[in-house]
């Protein structure tokens, strides 16, 4: 039994408390291993966050900034067009006035042309001593 018993403490002290002092060591490292892993992923998350913030920041930017860009090009367009309807206006107008300007002109060439005319009709109808005396008058 004194052997047993002396089996029983150097089994204790030579194997059972070194073994888990080891065990007890190991569990130590894997939880904090475990931990820091943990952390580790929280920061990764944290980063992949901030990033797919700032991602998010420059798509809009970039997005106002392609709006603002065609809203620019739009205002061009529109003063361009603007601008070449009143130029076709003024052209309009323009025509418009020597239209009428030789209106005017080629009234006037008839009425000249229907009083020679006349004449000569005139002159061509009546005999030469008839046409002679209306033309003295």
């Amino acid at each position: 039994m004194i052997l047993f018993i002396l089996l029983v403490v150097a089994y204790s002290v030579l194997v059972q408390r070194p073994l888990e002092r080891t065990l007890a060591e190991r569990r130590t490292r894997t939880t904090g291993a475990v931990e820091q892993a943990r952390g580790a992923i929280a920061a990764a998350e944290a980063e992949t966050a901030v990033y797919e913030d700032k991602l998010r920041t420059a798509r809009a930017g970039i997005s106002a900034d392609r709006e603002q860009r065609l809203r620019q090009r739009q205002a061009e367009r529109d003063r361009a067009l603007a601008s070449a309807r009143e130029q076709a206006q003024v052209r309009v107008a323009a025509a418009k006035i020597e239209i009428e300007a030789s209106v005017e002109a080629a009234k006037r060439q008839i009425d000249l042309a229907v009083d020679d005319l006349g004449m000569r009709i005139v002159q061509a109808i009546l005999p030469s001593g008839v046409g002679r005396v209306e033309a003295q008058q």
